[in-house]
C-alpha cells in the first residue's frame, strides 16, 4: 500500500514558510511501522491542484494533504478536489453545525451574542462545502473539521491542527497496516570510495535478495570528516542480516576501509 503527501502552499514555494508536515508525516508513519511512498509540493494553482488530485484519485494510494482548505481567495483545495472527481461542492451539515458550534464558542469567550447569520459568519460556512459524499475529519483544535474521499484526507497546513488530525486518519482507517511487514536496516561507512566502485555490489546484493533494497549516502566531507560514502540494507529482516553480513564480506575483498556505525 503506498502512502503519499501532498503539500501546498505559495508560502512553501518562496520560501516564506518552512515545511514541517514531510518530516512529522515520516516520524508517525515509522512509529507505526509504515513508509511515505511519495511526497509533492503544489503552488496555490487550482489548474494544477485539479489535476495531481485527479492523477493520484485514479490511484489506489492513501493520501494525506495539507493545505488550502480555509475559505480565503487563495484556499482551492475544496474545490479542486470536488472538480478532480467531476462531484458538486455541497455545504456538509455536521461540519455547518461544527462551524456554528465554534463562532458561538468564541462568541461567548468574548462575552458576545454570535450573529450566524452575519455576512462574515455565513462566508466560514464555506470551510464545510466539501465534495459531495466526503466524511469529517475531526479537528481537535478548533472542531472545524477537514475532510476524506476515496482514501485521500485533506486537513488545514497548520501544524497544530493537522498533525493530531492525521493520526487520527492513521489510527482509526489504518491500524491494521500497522507494523504488519517487520523491517530492518543496517548501514556501515565507507572511506575514500568511488561510488561507481560500489555499484556492481550493490546490483548483485538486490539481485540475490529481492526484499533487501541496497542504499547509498555520499558525502564530499567536511572539516571534521573525511569523504565516504553510507552503504547499506534495508528490508526484511531476515534477508537484510544475511545481505549485510555479505555486505561487509565483500568490501573486504575489495580492500575498502569501512566502519560500522
Amino acid at each position: 500500500m503506498a502512502i503519499g503527501l501532498i503539500i501546498i502552499g505559495d508560502e512553501i514555494l518562496s520560501g516564506r514558510r518552512v515545511d514541517q508536515h514531510f518530516p512529522k508525516v515520516v516520524q508517525m508513519l515509522t512509529a507505526r511501522g509504515l513508509q511515505l511512498t511519495w511526497a509533492e509540493v503544489l503552488p496555490d494553482d487550482p489548474v494544477r491542484i485539479t489535476a495531481t488530485l485527479k492523477r493520484t484519485f485514479a490511484s489506489s494510494d492513501i493520501v494525506f494533504c495539507c493545505g488550502g482548505i480555509g475559505a480565503t481567495p487563495d484556499d482551492h483545495t475544496r474545490q479542486a478536489a470536488a472538480d478532480a472527481l467531476g462531484k458538486p461542492l455541497l455545504l456538509h451539515e455536521q461540519g455547518k453545525i461544527n462551524i456554528q458550534q465554534r463562532i458561538q464558542q468564541m462568541a461567548q469567550e468574548a462575552g458576545q451574542v454570535a450573529d450566524l447569520n452575519s455576512a462574515e459568519n455565513l462566508h466560514r460556512l464555506k470551510m464545510a462545502e466539501f465534495a459531495e459524499g466526503a466524511a469529517l475529519i475531526p479537528n481537535p483544535y478548533n472542531n472545524i473539521a477537514g475532510f476524506a474521499l476515496h482514501k485521500h484526507y485533506f486537513v488545514p497546513g497548520f501544524p497544530v491542527m493537522a498533525w493530531p488530525m492525521l493520526e487520527w486518519v492513521l489510527d482509526n482507517h489504518y491500524a491494521d497496516l500497522f507494523n504488519r511487514e517487520p523491517r530492518m536496516e543496517q548501514s556501515v561507512m565507507v572511506y575514500e570510495a568511488a561510488e561507481s566502485a560500489l555499484t556492481p555490489l550493490m546490483v548483485a546484493l538486490e539481485k540475490q535478495y529481492p526484499r533487501v533494497k541496497v542504499f547509498s549516502l555520499p558525502s564530499v566531507g567536511d572539516a571534521n570528516t573525511r569523504r565516504h560514502i553510507e552503504l547499506g540494507v534495508k528490508g526484511e529482516p531476515v534477508q537484510t542480516a544475511t545481505a549485510f553480513i555479505q555486505l561487509c564480506d565483500e568490501l573486504r575483498k575489495l580492500n575498502v576501509e569501512f566502519s560500522n556505525i
